[in-house]
Parts: C-alpha cells; structure tokens; sequence
C-alpha cells in the first residue's frame, strides 16, 4: 500500500513541476522591436514602459543591405562602439532571448547608433 502512495506523490509532484516550468515558458512575450516601424532610427526611446522579462522574443525587423543588429556592452552602447567579439546578426528578422539584466544592442553602420538606433532592455 505505501508503494501505492509514493508513486502517486511522485506522479502528483512531478505534474506539478510540469506544469510551473509549462507556465513559465508560456509567459515569454514576443516584442516586434521599433513597433509598426520596425528596427530604425529613433528606436533609442521603444523599450519605455515596457516590462521585459528573462526569455522574451526580441524581433527586429529591417533592411539587411542597410542596417544589422550588435549585441554589446554597455560601454558598447554609450560610446556607439562594437566591441572585439560581439555578436552581429544581419538577416533582417534576427530573433534574440532577452536574458537576465541588461541587454544591449546597437546599429553598427556609420552614424547609425548616433541617430538612436540602440535600444537597452532589462531581462
């Protein structure tokens, strides 16, 4: 009988743990970076007044021939820099997790970071 009841503490338990992890994944939120728009200039002020989390969609959409997205630093973003090894996306409908704490990216084309394409969103 105390078998009967250890398999349906662990069967309840592990449901439990199913659904927790289900509903965390089911609250990650997919934001279209830039809004209608899309990732262009002036998107410096997008991410106001909105709650990002850890393991939200980042979509930012664009021309390829003219613009890309760099991962950075926050020395990165202040000073419109890319620094040695940070990660360059330029499909033009890149897709990146938000991760815990800070995340930084900026246009790497000449002038491009300077005219407020980069955005700072906290995970």
């Amino acid at each position: 009988m105390s078998q009967g009841r250890c398999s349906a503490t662990f069967a309840t338990a592990m449901m439990l743990c199913l659904l927790v992890l289900h509903s965390g994944v089911a609250e990650a939120a997919i934001y279209r970076v830039g809004g209608a728009g899309g990732w262009t200039f002036n998107t410096v002020s997008w991410p106001s007044g909105k709650r990002f989390r850890a393991g939200d969609t980042l979509v930012f959409s664009y021309n390829p021939a003219f613009h890309n997205v760099v991962a950075v630093t926050k020395a990165g973003y202040d000073s419109c820099t890319v620094p040695r090894g940070a990660r360059v996306y330029h499909t033009g409908n890149d897709q990146i997790r938000v991760g815990r704490g800070a995340n930084y990216f900026i246009c790497s084309y000449q002038g491009h970071c300077q005219s407020g394409m980069k955005i700072a969103v906290f995970g």
